[in-house]
């Protein structure tokens, strides 16, 4: 599993797709998550502006990310 660390919080869930190079471009990662291909904490999240804190586990193409503060 990947830590992710974000500066401040919440962060909106597509920003953290894009910003990690976990997706190319900001469209892919609002189709990815519009798609239903993106868990949030072990459930399908189709919502590409859901605010994600520390402790948020995210889960892409079997890929697991975790989100830490800091």
């Amino acid at each position: 599993m990947r830590v992710v660390e974000i500066t401040r919080e919440p962060v909106e869930l597509y920003k953290i797709l894009k910003f990690e190079g976990i997706v190319a471009s900001g469209g892919e990662a609002k189709a990815v998550i519009e798609n239903g291909q993106v868990l949030v904490n072990g459930a399908v999240e189709t919502r590409k502006r859901k605010k994600i804190v520390s402790g948020d586990t995210i889960e892409f193409m079997g890929e697991q990310f975790q989100v830490s503060l800091k």
